[in-house]
Order: C-alpha cells, then sequence, then structure tokens
C-alpha cells in the first residue's frame, strides 16, 4: 500500500453495514416486510404503481439519513490523502464515501439521494416534496431516484472509468463485497488480469478469494485504519 503507484478500492454493502445502513434485502422491515426489493427496484414497478416505489425510496433514504461513515469510510479518505493516485469504486448509493470526505467517488449503481427525471434523466436538485413522486418541471414527466434498477444498464462512463482504473493500478482492494453481482465483480479480475496485487477485506470467502494476494478477514472499520496506519504511520483524520 505505502508503495503503490496507483491503488484502486472497490466497496460494496459490508462497509456501509457497518454504519447501520440495511443491505439492499434487510431494508424489508415493518410495512415493507411483505414486498419483495426485486418487483420494487425496476423501471417496471416504478411505471406500474410510481407512488409506491416513490415512498419505498423514501423509507431507504431515511434510513440513510440516520447512518454516519465509520472508521473504514474514514481510513479511505486518509489513503487518498496519502497515496500517490488513488481512485474509489462503489456499488453503494448511500453517499457515505462523499460524506466522510473523499473526493474521486466513482458511483455505479448511482446515489439514492439524487433525484432525476424518468423521461430526460437529468438530475433535478429542487422539487416540491409531497405525498407522492414529484412532477419534472421542464417535461412533466414523474421524478425517480438516481439509482441504477434491476434490468437497467450501468452508467456508461462510471463503467468506463472504473474498468480504466482496475486496468492500470498495481493495487486494488475490494472492501466488504460479496464479488457476485456483475459487472462490478469483474472489476477485480480486470486488475488481476493486469498483473495487480488484489487484497480481500470481508468477513467470510467470496468467489474472488481463491485468486486474490492476500485476504484480510474482518470488517472494514477494523482492518482498513489499521493497514492505513501500518502504511503510513499516522492516523490522522481516521
Amino acid at each position: 500500500m505505502r508503495d503503490a503507484r496507483r491503488v484502486v478500492a472497490l466497496t460494496g454493502s459490508g462497509i456501509s453495514a457497518e454504519s447501520g445502513v440495511p443491505t439492499f434485502r434487510e431494508a424489508q422491515t415493518g410495512l415493507w416486510a411483505r414486498y419483495d426489493p426485486q418487483d420494487l427496484a425496476t423501471p417496471e414497478a416504478f411505471a406500474r404503481d410510481p407512488r409506491l416505489v416513490w415512498e419505498w425510496y423514501g423509507w431507504r433514504r431515511e434510513l440513510v439519513a440516520a447512518a454516519e461513515p465509520n472508521a473504514g469510510h474514514r481510513a479511505l479518505v486518509e489513503l487518498e490523502r496519502r497515496a500517490k493516485a488513488f481512485v474509489l469504486i462503489t456499488q453503494n448509493v448511500d453517499g457515505l464515501h462523499q460524506r466522510a470526505g473523499n473526493r474521486e467517488v466513482v458511483e455505479l449503481h448511482g446515489n439514492i439521494r439524487r433525484t432525476r427525471c424518468s423521461g430526460e434523466g437529468v438530475i433535478v436538485d429542487d422539487h416540491e416534496q409531497g405525498d407522492g413522486p414529484p412532477r419534472c418541471a421542464g417535461c412533466g414527466a414523474y421524478l425517480r431516484p438516481d439509482v441504477v434498477w434491476f434490468g437497467e444498464m450501468l452508467p456508461a462512463e462510471a463503467m468506463r472509468h472504473a474498468s480504466r482504473s482496475a486496468q492500470s493500478c498495481d493495487l486494488f482492494l475490494s472492501i466488504g463485497t460479496s464479488s457476485l453481482v456483475y459487472p462490478a465483480a469483474g472489476l477485480a479480475h480486470e486488475a488481476l488480469e493486469n498483473d495487480a496485487t488484489v487484497v480481500e477485506i470481508i468477513p467470510g470467502e467470496t468467489t474472488l478469494t481463491a485468486h486474490v494476494a492476500y485476504r484480510v478477514p474482518g470488517a472494514a472499520g477494523e482492518v482498513l485504519p489499521e493497514l492505513v496506519t501500518r502504511a503510513f504511520g499516522a492516523r490522522a483524520g481516521m
């Protein structure tokens, strides 16, 4: 880590779970327990019942708003500050990396705190809050969360940036991700194919485990601060 010229970190739901953000399926509690999230997070579900989908995401936004970045997030901020070159790629939609202080964050699945027009695809920062999905002031289409739903393509530029970064790094950190969701799960293999050292940080084993140079079992909030401290000899900002 100390000697790496280009470091890439890929984060998954594990690091957010340590901040109290429930995983996609764990969010199905209370009134939402009777719904399958895969029946809500689709363009078809939004077309069928936009109010239901908007309210579900409103509930999830409340969960995210109540969470705070943890020691793992803060260690990645310190790593970005110390590394010669650093790119953070995340599958999470909660914005906790930016709230912690990371500057260059590639969001593969969008950001639940942003809203965009379902018709024009543009981000809408100012809209009226009502008891259902608001309408775009420009075209009248419903506004929707700026996240990638099942059946949708990942943002092309974000995926290109992530792929280029994985192919050109010499250290790739896979943090808190099951390595099951593609195309994000393929990034570690792109790094491997280009002779990068791949390190996996997660409590259990995954499909990636057999291929990595090092596996550090444990929670990101415990492992990352220790690694950054050992590499750079300081805990500033963590």
